[in-house]
């Protein structure tokens, strides 16, 4: 197998090229752009093997991606490659139309052309999985059953909405053409190799300085936490045995308000850094006014990809945090690098104080 990974640079790509090159005998072939999220370091161990290939650049660039395809000849194409900073998007969503709706449609279109050259048998296998998140259905009430794979479309954001833009063209081109696609639809993933725009790292590198931890509102935003080795095993699964046609949703059933988060995290930051001189660190934690369109609360049923394909979560969320915060501390000049590159492009974004974690 060959695989076509646009955005593999990404938290959750390089995640997914890791386990792929890990766990298989699969080729990968790596499109991303590089921008200011990718972290090219977090596939240093591909780097020298020989079924790992980078490609260099943007997903809505035609000619490019028809030399990709007519080069490297993939079986699938694993389609990660988005921009999804919910606050970047409300200041500039401009690189979301682009990236999101205008990649898609353009990917689209080049894997058509290659898959309609294809033979019979070759065509029968192909694969086109377009990973997306729970943000497309807006938000839930606290009483409210999760979301699954038949909940209405009630993007908030200019980011949900290129999300769900980008969703309903990958099922057009199953209905109208064929294409063999699938839709995963994530709830918030966290773990290593995440940019600190994200909550969770913002919080543990907030927290190991000793800055205020900032929190939109009260916290009491509810979301379901995934930890990214389990969106990364849940992807490939739907990529080898899902149904062509049909849409994933993928979670962990482990909902916790904003938070609550932090004080896990904190909590576990006060046991593994006993002589932090700003224990306890919850005390660092500053509520700040909300932004705006804030969705309440996701929440995602997994039951259909539990009992299709046999998947289910190997990480708790303790246990998930536990060893978050665990690499984070292992990686400390990574992350104050991190840091000031993202504190210098939010400066001169604009972006606001207290991002989530969103997929």
């Amino acid at each position: 197998m060959r695989i076509l990974v646009t955005g593999g640079c990404g938290f959750i790509g390089s995640a997914v090229v890791r386990r792929i090159l890990r766990t298989t005998d699969w080729q990968v072939v790596n499109l991303d752009r590089l921008t200011y999220a990718a972290e090219p370091r977090a596939l240093e161990e591909c780097a020298s093997d020989p079924r790992y290939r980078l490609v260099v650049g943007d997903v809505a660039d035609p000619a490019l991606l028809a030399e990709v395809f007519a080069r490297h000849r993939p079986h699938a194409v694993l389609h990660l490659a988005a921009e999804s900073h919910v606050d970047r998007s409300i200041d500039g969503p401009e690189a979301f139309v682009h990236t999101n709706i205008l990649g898609t449609w353009r990917l689209l279109e080049a894997a058509r052309g290659f898959w309609s050259g294809l033979e019979r048998h070759e065509r029968a296998r192909f694969r086109f999985l377009h990973v997306s998140t729970d943000e497309v259905f807006g938000a839930l009430a606290p009483d409210d059953p999760p979301f699954d794979e038949t909940s209405p479309y009630a993007p908030r954001s200019p980011y949900s909405a290129s999300k769900a833009a980008a969703d309903h063209l990958v099922r057009a081109w199953w209905h109208t053409y064929g294409l063999p696609v699938l839709v995963s639809n994530a709830t918030n993933t966290y773990g290593p190799w995440q940019f600190p725009e994200k909550l969770v790292p913002l919080a543990i590198s907030k927290a190991l300085a000793g800055e205020p931890i900032p929190l939109y509102g009260h916290g009491d935003q509810v979301r379901d936490w995934l930890f990214v080795e389990d969106h990364a095993e849940a992807l490939l699964a739907i990529l080898a045995r899902g149904r062509p046609g049909a849409t994933y949703c993928v979670g962990a059933r482990c909902e916790r308000t904003n938070l609550a988060l932090l004080h896990s995290l904190c909590a576990i930051l006060d046991e593994l850094v006993p002589d932090s001189p700003h224990r306890p660190h919850a005390r660092l934690i500053r509520h700040v006014p909300d932004r705006p369109g804030h969705d309440a609360r996701y929440a995602i049923d997994p039951a259909r990809l539990e009992r299709e394909l046999g998947w289910r979560p190997v990480h708790g969320l303790e246990d998930g945090l536990r060893a978050t915060v665990r690499w984070y501390l292992d990686h400390r000049d990574w992350l104050a690098e991190t840091r000031r590159r993202y504190d210098g492009r939010r400066l001169g974004l604009g972006a606001g104080p207290s991002p989530e974690a969103e997929p």
